[in-house]
């Protein structure tokens, strides 16, 4: 842990639990003096206090985290790098701002977000007014689909509600690991009394993989499911039927803007039980640590695909049986990103695309195959990644395949604990790719595959030196 200065979150706390300094000494078991050098920010927080403020008061030790600050600063930075900004604001401010005022931070985020919702709809109500003449560039709104990555985002995508429950169910129930298809499908017969049946071919239209008739009582799964999958949407309707009770309520506790938001909500939470019940918590962690994280090893024992397991391993954050904090993503080779979720820090861009120089695109050129990269973000952390292109489809020859590209990220802190670091020198400068979250909020000035210049900053013009030209052949 790094010398942290965290006085004003400690005022916070104090002054939330209505304490005087001398009664938050006392319960600490520290001097007033030492208590009120901390709270100054003239010494810094150190692991023993910060135990005792978990004994003593329950305090969740996110509120202290690196990680948490880390978020706050990459979302102040996309936040204030917006145009309508003239001032240029520096690192060293933001993480100032982010390490020792955080609920401001977030509020200044939040407001941003409502910002730019609200030029959105005034936009789009201009052009249905057929008055267009404001010249507003249009404004990306908060869609339903983001506004529920954000909730994943801040519960730090680990749902300990149902991955609880899953896994106690999973324990009851004897579920066999690896061949859970059939014993959720008698579970769904015999308490629910929901037979499962497989579509005929000519029923199958579009994507649909799961069809559910309450009136009948009838499941109905595409036949071009693997068993893994099949398993994934028996027990996503199981979730469906007995769970429905424990995600209406995280989903009214959770402040979701419209129906829509909240009905894609309480479909990700479906879909996440599902997902911790055919991959049960304590056993697929205790797997996970014993393969070194080795993905396709973990595919094998559990019977799930790359992604899935991708997937879960983004959700290891049971407090006492941590497993490796992960990012998650899935792109397509336009760059549009479809899924991403975060146990950690690292920051996804809202704003333009993500960096060309990350391997999550170099992997659609080399199918299958499992690449690695030592990556340094603009602020100089650096981090694991995984990547590799995963491909479905059905049909005939004019059927098109849907394509996508998965990767997994950790920070170097953790990369040792990874089978993928092997022969990789972990502590050489030299071997990292200098990456950015996005052009648009990249600070790197001499980046050869820039696109276009950073919003919010002044642009440099010089007839004689060409660093950025949009006109320029290459």
């Amino acid at each position: 842990m790094r010398k942290a200065f965290m006085g004003v979150r400690i005022k916070r706390l104090r002054e939330e639990r209505q304490l005087t300094q001398a009664a938050l000494a006392s319960a600490l078991g520290l001097s007033l003096s030492y208590l009120n050098q901390l709270e100054n920010n003239q010494r810094p927080l150190t692991v023993p206090v910060l135990l005792k403020l978990n004994a003593a008061f329950g305090v969740d030790v996110q509120l202290f985290s690196e990680d948490d600050e880390a978020r706050l600063i990459g979302d102040l930075r996309e936040a204030l790098s917006d145009p309508a900004i003239s001032e240029t604001i520096a690192t060293a401010e933001l993480r100032e701002l982010a390490s020792n005022m955080p609920a401001v931070g977030r509020a200044l985020v939040s407001i941003h977000r409502r910002y730019h919702r609200a030029l959105e709809q005034a936009a789009a109500l201009a052009s249905r007014l057929g008055d267009d003449r404001q010249g507003h560039a249009p404004v990306i709104a908060a869609t339903p689909f983001e506004e529920v990555r954000d909730f994943f985002y801040a519960r730090h995508n680990h749902i300990a509600e149902l991955d609880d429950v899953a896994e106690r169910i999973a324990l009851d129930a004897g579920l066999p690991i690896g061949a859970m298809a059939a014993a959720i499908s008698d579970r769904l017969q015999r308490e629910h009394g929901v037979r499962v049946m497989m579509s005929g071919a000519e029923e199958v239209t579009g994507e649909v993989q799961r069809s559910y008739d309450p009136d009948s009582r009838v499941l109905r799964l595409s036949p071009h499911l693997g068993a893994g999958q099949t398993a994934f949407q028996v027990a996503t309707q199981l979730a469906f039927l007995e769970q429905r009770q424990a995600i209406d309520a995280i989903v009214a506790a959770s402040p979701f803007s419209d129906a829509g938001s909240r009905r894609l909500a309480r479909i990700g939470l479906a879909n996440y039980f599902a997902g911790a019940l055919i991959l049960p918590y304590t056993a697929f962690r205790n797997a996970a640590e014993a393969s070194r994280y080795d993905i396709e090893l973990l595919g094998e024992r559990f019977g799930v695909g790359f992604e899935t397991v991708c997937h879960r391993l983004s959700t290891l954050q049971r407090p006492g049986a941590l497993g490796v904090p992960f990012f998650f993503i899935r792109v397509d080779r336009a760059g549009n990103i479809s899924k991403r979720q975060s146990a950690t820090d690292f920051h996804f861009s809202r704003v333009g695309g993500t960096c060309p120089l990350w391997n999550v695109y170099e992997a659609f050129a080399q199918p299958e195959r499992v690449l690695t990269q030592i990556a340094r973000m603009p602020d100089e952390r650096t981090y694991l990644w995984i990547a590799r292109s995963v491909s479905r489809g059905r049909g005939g020859y004019h059927s098109p395949r849907k394509t996508f590209s998965v990767a997994l990220g950790c920070d170097i802190q953790h990369a040792g604990r990874l089978v993928y670091s092997d022969g990789i020198d972990l502590r050489n400068p030299a071997a990292a790719t200098r990456i950015g979250a996005g052009c648009k909020i990249c600070e790197r000035p001499a980046c050869p595959q820039r696109a276009f210049p950073p919003i919010g900053r002044p642009l440099s013009v010089d007839e004689n030196q060409t660093a950025f030209a949009p006109y320029a052949a290459n």
